[in-house]
């Protein structure tokens, strides 16, 4: 390999998504080789292992309903949704339902595993790490929900930033656009937290919901301020190793790639992505960015998710308080709770969750709910991203996603509202749009634009011909003058010899008449 100025790696080297590509790697290596001193197993943990098995019964569930999961998360695969998924349901502190489904990828190497496959989590980051690293921080006194962003971020001040909160942040209320394109405006990790430092107010704070990556960046931009130390490294240490979540992190080690699913396949970076994380945004900041970057498997999440159930402790650990739990997992603004989302139908949460119940969803087709009534939660982990056979992946993951949900509360049997009755078919199984064909909108702005473009070229050719056509009309103007006298008297001939075979015709034409009669009387009898 040559040297870093050899000119071979030079256009490397001075590409934005080059000079990402070292850092992204020379950072795994570093991590890597950390590894061994940062995922020390706590006494009693389980390190890695998840949370106890239990038969459905044992926790008041039917094990028969629950294999509807199966059925309708294989449909997805076989539709072409997603290579392969993991699930686990959970329920009353036990793991219930945790399967794999297909494989990590469609050359059908490697199965999924619920315990052993990685996926990106995409936006479960904001709920997992964000909101969770903001939710320890107002438990230590360091951060006040209520303090303008600017009393951390001195930097996002100004004019209507000024009056922004970190709980406008929380329940997306904070006038900021949805996103920027950082990948495109910035050239390092510091450039693109700058671009979401500078990014503009667009609406009065508290006024207008706007589901932001932005307002998530900025909370682990606070969050870093206030605990002084990197996203990652605190999470690592507050939560991730505490829990015994081995295998969750921001930056996946190189001896995990293969058992990571990979996403996609021709992103802007030039190159199939695989334990590298699928957004652009989230990769232009580093890897690690509040609104995405985070790998997970289902098993190391649903220890998580039975944190949050058991009132923020597992296993003797406490996480976050309890009083925190409740304040952060409650519908505050609209079907926003602080951080998290809440069960209000078309979710992927299904139509059976309880009204208490928060979750969140994640681009590459993730999700994770937790019903406390019920005590219960629902995992899935897809890479849906990953080059979908199918015409609308995103409709086949939304209807698994509330099949999933709808299929899990069914199968409770102590209920205190009684057994539902199961439905005579699921999404899944009539698989409405996940295949029609996909149409081109004529309103489109690159269909008007060939549509323009298209008529500009047919007018300009007819205009030639135009031209083509006078041209030709003066020339043989003389011609035409020449040939009327003997035309005219042609015509007045054809005329008097035309009247004489019109009468003929029409002789002719009577007697054919007259003669087809029978045959045709004869023809409408049979």
């Amino acid at each position: 390999m040559g040297s870093l100025s050899s000119p071979a790696l030079r256009p490397v080297l001075l590409s934005p998504y080059g000079r990402h590509r070292i850092v992204f790697l020379l950072t795994t290596l570093l991590t890597f080789a950390a590894a061994d001193v940062t995922h020390v197993a706590r006494p009693g943990l389980g390190f890695g292992g998840g949370l106890p098995e239990r038969e459905p019964a044992a926790v008041g569930m039917s094990a028969e309903r629950l294999g509807t999961i199966d059925r309708v998360v294989q449909r997805g695969v076989e539709a072409g949704g997603y290579p392969g998924a993991a699930v686990v349901v959970g329920r009353k502190g036990y793991s219930v339902w945790s399967r794999g489904f297909g494989t990590l990828d469609w050359t059908k190497k490697t199965r999924v595993s619920a315990q052993e496959s990685v996926y990106d989590v995409a936006s479960l980051t904001k709920v997992v790490a964000t909101t969770t690293a903001i939710m320890i921080l107002v438990d230590q006194g360091k951060v006040d929900i209520s303090a303008p962003v600017s009393r951390y971020l001195p930097d996002f001040s100004g004019g209507l930033k000024d009056k922004v909160t970190v709980e406008h942040l929380l329940t997306h209320h904070s006038g900021l656009p949805a996103g920027r394109e950082l990948w495109r405006i910035a050239d390092t990790p510091a450039e693109a937290r700058a671009a979401v430092l500078a990014a503009p107010i667009q609406c009065a704070p508290g006024r207008c919901y706007a589901y932001s990556d932005l307002g998530a960046d900025l909370l682990g931009f606070v969050a870093e301020a206030a605990s002084g130390q990197p996203l990652d490294t605190f999470l690592e240490r507050q939560v991730f190793t505490r829990l015994g979540m081995s295998d969750t992190r921001f930056r996946v080690g190189a001896a995990d790639v293969g058992r990571t699913a990979p996403t996609e396949i021709a992103p802007p970076r030039g190159y199939p992505l695989r334990g590298e994380v699928h957004d652009e945004n989230a990769f232009a900041l580093g890897g690690v960015a509040g609104h995405a970057g985070l790998f997970s498997t289902a098993t190391d999440l649903s220890v998580f998710a039975q944190m949050m159930l058991d009132g923020g402790t597992y296993n003797g650990v406490r996480i976050v308080s309890e009083a925190t739990v409740d304040r952060f997992t409650r519908r505050t603004a609209g079907h926003r709770a602080l951080g998290w989302d809440t069960c209000d139908g078309g979710a992927g949460c299904g139509q059976y969750m309880s009204t208490r119940a928060y979750g969140h969803t994640g681009f590459t087709g993730t999700s994770l709910w937790i019903d406390p009534d019920r005590n219960m939660f629902v995992i899935l982990l897809t890479n849906r991203v990953h080059a979908a056979k199918a015409r609308r992946p995103s409709q086949v993951i939304a209807d698994v996603r509330n099949d999933l949900a709808d299929a899990a509360v069914l199968a409770v049997m102590d209920d205190p509202d009684g057994v539902r009755a199961m439905p005579v078919s699921f999404r899944a199984d009539v698989a409405k749009d996940w295949n029609r064909p996909v149409r081109t909108r004529a309103s489109s702005a690159a269909a008007r634009r060939r549509a323009a473009a298209a008529r500009a070229a047919a007018a300009r050719k007819a205009k030639a011909n135009s031209g083509s056509a006078k041209s030709g009309s003066k020339t043989s103007g003389s011609a035409k003058s020449s040939s009327a006298k003997s035309s005219s008297a042609k015509s007045s001939s054809a005329k008097s010899s035309s009247a004489k075979s019109s009468t003929a015709k029409k002789a002719s034409t009577t007697k054919k008449s007259t003669a087809k009669k029978p045959v045709a009387k004869k023809a409408s009898t049979r």
